[in-house]
């Protein structure tokens, strides 16, 4: 058994359990312990799980888990909270230079009161599908997005499920987003494959949502307001032709807690 140090942090509500792999001692394979520490009534519990470890020409290499336990593809909140983290453990940088799954990100931040905010660039969009009711596109990870009437009573789980479990797309999953745009802010609510279930905010579905609608021209400004069911958020883009470039997406990265727990690795 080891001793394994960990931080929690959460980005508007989505949480995520923060380790300092520097030294690579973390078994990167080694996704049944992954599972096991996100478990919320076994483990630490959170969304998922990040490895920061070092990597030349970088100021650091995020590694991101689902709470499934498997390595997954880029996560929006994660890339925000880790660059978080990277400034609580001491690297400190006015802007950060990091690389994820889906390629280079930068991060910038600022702290007030008890938290920070973290801006953090994503990739470019230059694909998005059209289909009948929906739209589908990929900001670091794919999502499905489907604008609804009377978001707050909507069957979120239910209606989603059916979605990630089609034929389509029930071998790799997808993340599925329902919106609704009240009073000039964009409302979301997300199901997140590797979690299974609903989180309360994901940052590249956010993002996938903003740069949705103004695809479909629900709005015309290219800086938006998103309310997740766990805070606060912001989209901002420009677009160039038919591509959505210098995406970026805003919001806040909090300390939880800290703390040691013995396991394998």
């Amino acid at each position: 058994m080891s001793l394994l140090k960990f931080h929690k942090i959460q980005g508007a509500g989505n949480d995520f359990i923060l380790i300092d792999d520097r030294d690579e001692h973390f078994d990167v394979h080694n996704n049944a312990l992954v599972k096991f520490l996100c478990d919320r009534r076994f483990g630490i519990g959170a969304d998922g799980l990040m490895l920061l470890r070092k990597r030349e020409g970088y100021d650091f290499q995020m590694i991101y888990y689902n709470s499934d336990g498997n390595e997954s593809s880029m996560c929006g909140n994660g890339g925000r909270c880790i660059a978080a983290f990277a400034d609580m453990i001491g690297l400190k940088r006015d802007k950060y230079l990091f690389l994820a799954i889906d390629g280079d990100h930068d991060a910038e931040l600022s702290f007030s009161a008890d938290e920070y905010w973290v801006k953090l660039g994503m990739i470019d969009v230059a694909e998005i599908e059209v289909g009948s009711d929906y739209l589908y596109l990929n900001t670091g990870s794919p999502h499905y997005v489907k604008f609804v009437s009377d978001l707050k009573n909507y069957p979120v789980v239910q209606e989603a499920q059916k979605i990630r479990y089609s034929d389509r797309f029930k071998a790799k999953g997808t993340n599925v987003n329902f919106v609704e745009i009240i009073d000039g802010v964009l409302h979301i609510r997300t199901y997140e494959r590797g979690v299974e279930g609903e989180t309360l905010a994901c940052g590249t579905g956010v993002t996938a949502a903003v740069i949705a609608a103004h695809h479909s021209g629900k709005i015309a400004q290219t800086s938006f307001p998103v309310q997740a069911m766990g805070g606060n958020l912001k989209v901002r883009f420009t677009k160039e032709g038919s591509v959505y470039t210098n995406v970026c997406l805003e919001g806040p990265a909090k300390f939880v807690f800290k703390g040691e727990i013995d396991v394998e690795i």
